[in-house]
Order: structure tokens, then C-alpha cells, then sequence
């Protein structure tokens, strides 16, 4: 789902922390699993996917439900406030495939001058 070449990786856009926008974005089609967001976020540790839904779920933008099953799960959900915030990453993703040379040249010349 995610592309390490992908320029959300270059991105200076942050939404709750460097991870939180793409968990976000994973959410988008409904509900999932802490396992099944460790498919499309394989280079995420399962400790800072973890601190990363807790994040997002202090700031209102998921909910985590505990189901008391046997064996229970948990499953974490995009809230109407996380919904809200589509939009604006949908817009920091077109900027950033729009403006990915550009940013990277600007790093680049910053970074030789340094």
C-alpha cells in the first residue's frame, strides 16, 4: 500500500507524528486490526504503531474497541474528526508528488551548503 519510495515519506507534513497520517489513510475503507494495519505499514515497529494508535485515539481521530471474545481482539476505527481530516491529507499528498523535486533539491542545496 505504501511505497518506501513514496514521497509522504519526504513529506514535512505530520499529522499527530511522522506515522500518523498513513495509519489514518489504512483506516479510511473501515475498521481494522492492529495485524492487518501491520500489512501496509510493514515499516512501522509494532512499539511505535502502537504509541502512534494511542496518539491518535487521545487526539479523537480513532476509537479502539475491545471485543470480549476468545480469544479477544481489538479493532481501531477513524472517528468523524480522524474522517475530517482526509481531505487535507489527500491536498499534502498531491503537493507532495507536485513539489517532490523541488523539496528535494531545496534539501539537497541546504544540505551542501551545511
Amino acid at each position: 500500500m505504501f511505497d518506501a519510495a513514496c514521497p509522504s515519506a519526504e513529506s514535512p507534513f505530520r499529522i499527530a507524528d511522522k506515522w500518523g497520517g498513513l495509519v489514518l489513510v489504512c483506516l479510511e475503507g473501515g475498521p481494522r486490526r492492529f495485524t492487518e494495519l501491520r500489512v501496509p505499514l510493514s515499516r512501522v515497529a509494532p512499539k511505535v504503531l502502537t504509541e502512534t494508535l494511542r496518539a491518535l485515539e487521545r487526539n479523537g481521530f480513532i476509537t479502539r474497541t475491545v471485543f470480549d471474545e476468545n480469544p479477544p481482539h481489538v479493532e481501531y476505527e477513524l472517528t468523524p474528526l480522524g474522517r475530517s481530516l482526509l481531505p487535507a491529507i489527500e491536498a499534502c499528498r498531491e503537493w507532495g508528488f507536485a513539489n517532490l523535486e523541488a523539496l528535494r533539491a531545496a534539501r539537497d542545496e541546504y544540505d551542501g551548503a551545511a
